[in-house]
């Protein structure tokens, strides 16, 4: 029996999907978006876990689209169904109510860098490289665009794009693609402290202060503000708010 492309496992509050077909450097197929969107939904829907950590086997963390089954049709319709299972897999990890912890031990290239770009948090190895290097092959990444110019400034997003070149995971870390680089040896635990400390948090307000993050950050100022401010009255009612400041003012 044939490994599954994707593995799921939970240990308290914390779940792991980790992309598992290293043999095809863990591409974004049409099968391993089915098998993340699908895995993203469960897990967003279940009350036990809190945040949720995408890592990878192998050396390569994720080298973007299958181009193989990309070149395996001329059909215009194929191509523009596999482009909106990707889009639908970034809009999932965005509206998903559970933080997402990228843990990137190897090379994210193309869609691989626009999966890091799209998690909420990011760690990698400092051995790692980001590249949205599609122009190399005369196929601009676009779609992994949009998720790398929210993530890092429009000319350091351009410089990417236009050129093709690889990042380094510290000076990934610098444009903000991702949150720290670490040694090798060291990316599990400040993985790990970055997901149990997440964890430990009010899963209500969690859940509610990323969707009006990512909502908030797409408006005019004014409206962000009103949306955040919707938001901050909506969590005064949690009764884990109420507990907390109570807590906090009997200090």
């Amino acid at each position: 029996m044939l490994d599954p492309i994707l593995l799921s496992q939970s240990a308290g509050p914390i779940a792991r999907l980790t992309l598992n077909d290293p043999g095809r450097a863990n591409a974004l197929s049409g099968a391993m978006m089915a098998a993340l969107v699908e895995a993203l939904t469960e897990l967003g829907a279940d009350p036990a876990v809190r945040v949720i950590v995408l890592g990878a086997a192998g050396r390569i963390f994720c080298a973007g689209h299958d181009l193989a089954e990309l070149r395996a049709s001329e059909d215009a319709a194929v191509h523009a169904a596999l482009f909106a299972r990707c889009s639908d897999l970034m809009l999932a990890i965005a509206a998903c109510p559970k933080p997402i912890i990228a843990r990137v031990q190897g090379a994210a290239v193309a869609a691989g860098c626009q999966l890091v770009a799209s998690c909420d948090l990011g760690y990698a190895a400092d051995t790692a490289r980001f590249a949205v290097s599609g122009i190399d092959l005369g196929l601009f990444c676009s779609t992994p665009g949009v998720a790398l110019s929210r993530a890092v400034g429009r000319k350091q997003a351009l410089e990417m794009l236009l050129t093709g070149r690889f990042v380094s995971a510290q000076e990934a870390a610098a444009m903000g693609l991702i949150n720290r680089a670490v040694a090798a040896a060291e990316l599990d635990a400040a993985v790990d402290q970055a997901a149990r400390a997440i964890a430990a948090k009010a899963p209500d307000a969690m859940a509610l202060g990323k969707a009006v993050f990512h909502r908030q950050i797409e408006l005019g100022l004014d409206d962000a503000y009103d949306a955040a401010s919707a938001a901050m009255v909506e969590n005064l009612g949690f009764e884990s708010a109420k507990a907390g400041i109570d807590r906090f003012l009997k200090r």
